[in-house]
C-alpha cells in the first residue's frame, strides 16, 4: 500500500456520473494532476512495472526464527508475494505449511515449486476461494482433517485484493470486504478448535491478520461495507493519489482487519485462552498486488516510479506477519510493522500497541456483530 494515499480531509464532491471524487482546497490540484497522468497512461499505453527493490532486513531476520518442527501453519494467499515468502521461510525452519489458495494455474505452480524445494511433503495445498463462503467452509473441513492430531499452531490471514471494481461476490458482499476480512473471519471461527488444541501441545497458538497503511484512509468502520451490498458501494472512481470509491472500500477492509484483531484479543483474553491475536502491515511491499490493481484500473502505472524509492522488497514486507507468527516474544494484541503512520512504507518490523481508532468498544462490537451476521455464524469464545 502506497504512502501517497491520503485520508479524506473534507467533503467529497462527485463529478457528473463518473463516480470520481475530489476534495475541496488543495486536493483539487492533486486530482487534476492525477487526471493528466492517467490520460497520459492511456495515450501511451503505459503499464505498471514492478521495480527492483533490494532486500535489507530479511536474511538477518530469518536467523532469528526458531526451530518450527512439529508446528502447523495455515496461510491464505501464497501464490506470490508475502504469502509465498512466509511459506518458504516457515518451511525452511521445519514448519509444516498448508497453503490456502483459490484454484488457479499459479496455485498449481507454487505447489510444484514447494514440492521441489521441500521433498518431504511439508508444504501442501487446500483449495480455498475467499470469494465464496461455501469454499471457505469446505476448506476448513479439509484443514481439520489434516490437523487432527496436533492442532493448528498459526492461522495467517494473509490474502487480499486492493482497489477492485465495485462488484459483488456470489454471497452478495463487496469482493474486497469478503476476500480481505469476512472470509477470514469465517475461517478463523471454523478453525478455532484446532488453534485451541495446538495450545495444549505448544503452550500457545496464533491468529495473524494482515492490515495496511490504508486503514488510515477512512475515519471509522461503517456497517454498510459489511453488509450484502456488493456493487452498490460507490462505483469505480479511482485516481493516481489513491482516492475514490475503490480505495474507500479497500480502506474499510484494512480497518476491519485491525478491528477484528482488537476484538479477538479482548475476547480471547476474557476467555482465558492461550491463543494470541496479532496483526501486521507490510509497509509498501513491492509485490504483485500493485500490478493486479493497476491492471484492474485502480492504480496509476506512474506509481512504479515512486515504488522504486518508497517501497521495500516483498521479503522485507513479510517481516510483519512472520514476526507475529514465529517470534517467541510476539504477544497478543500487538501490531507489527515498519511503523504506524502513513509514512511507514519501509523498514524493520517492530511491535506497536493497537490504536484507539478501532480498539474501542463501539468499533469492536460493530465489527463482531456485523461479521457474525454476514457469515451466519455464532463466534463464541
Amino acid at each position: 500500500m502506497s504512502p501517497l494515499y491520503s485520508a479524506p480531509l473534507s467533503k467529497m464532491v462527485a463529478l457528473g456520473d463518473k463516480n470520481e471524487y475530489i476534495e475541496h482546497g488543495k486536493g483539487k490540484l492533486l486530482f487534476y494532476l492525477s487526471k493528466i497522468l492517467l490520460h497520459s497512461e492511456k495515450r501511451f499505453r503505459m503499464t505498471y512495472k514492478k521495480p527492483h527493490v533490494p532486500t535489507r532486513f530479511f536474511d538477518a531476520f530469518c536467523k532469528r526464527i526458531p526451530d518450527l518442527s512439529g508446528k502447523t501453519f495455515a496461510i491464505t494467499g501464497t501464490t506470490t508475494g508475502t504469502g509465498r515468502v512466509a511459506t518458504e521461510a516457515i518451511a525452511q525452519q521445519g514448519g509444516r505449511v498448508i497453503m490456502l489458495n483459490r484454484p488457479s494455474q499459479r496455485a498449481v505452480a507454487v505447489q510444484s515449486a514447494m514440492d521441489k524445494r521441500f521433498a518431504d511433503g511439508r508444504v501442501t495445498t487446500i483449495e480455498c476461494d475467499l470469494q465464496s463462503f461455501a469454499s471457505v467452509r469446505l476448506a476448513a473441513q479439509h484443514v481439520e482433517e489434516a490437523c487432527r492430531e496436533g492442532g493448528l499452531y498459526a492461522l495467517i490471514n494473509n490474502a487480499g485484493i486492493m482497489a477492485m471494481p465495485d462488484e459483488a461476490t456470489e454471497d452478495g458482499f463487496d469482493t474486497q470486504m469478503q476476500t480481505n476480512h469476512l472470509s477470514h473471519f469465517l475461517l478463523t471461527q471454523a478453525l478455532m478448535p484446532l488453534l485451541e488444541r495446538a495450545t495444549e501441545h505448544h503452550g500457545d497458538a496464533r491468529i495473524v491478520n494482515h492490515s495496511s497503511m490504508a486503514r488510515k484512509g477512512v475515519k471509522a468502520l461503517e456497517a454498510k461495507y459489511l453488509e450484502p451490498r456488493g456493487g452498490e458501494l460507490g462505483g469505480n472512481g479511482a485516481s493516481m493519489i489513491f482516492q475514490g470509491a475503490r480505495w474507500v472500500r479497500y480502506s474499510q477492509t484494512k480497518l476491519a482487519n485491525v478491528a477484528f484483531t482488537a476484538a479477538l484479543h479482548e475476547r480471547l483474553g476474557k476467555a482465558g485462552s492461550k491463543v494470541k491475536a496479532l496483526v501486521a502491515h507490510p509497509g509498501w511491499a513491492n509485490t504483485e498486488l500493485q500490478v493486479t490493481t493497476s491492471r484492474a484500473g485502480g492504480m496509476a502505472a506512474w506509481n512504479s516510479i515512486f515504488a522504486r524509492f518508497m517501497s521495500q522488497s516483498e521479503e522485507d514486507g513479510t517481516l510483519g506477519i512472520l514476526s507475529c507468527a514465529v517470534l517467541p516474544e510476539a504477544q497478543s494484541g500487538e501490531f507489527w510493522g515498519p511503523g504506524l503512520g502513513m509514512s511507514s512504507s519501509k523498514g524493520e518490523a517492530k511491535a506497536y500497541a493497537l490504536e484507539a481508532e478501532y480498539d474501542n468498544p463501539e468499533t469492536r462490537k460493530l465489527l463482531w456483530d456485523k461479521s457474525c451476521e454476514a457469515t451466519g455464524v455464532d463466534f463464541d469464545l
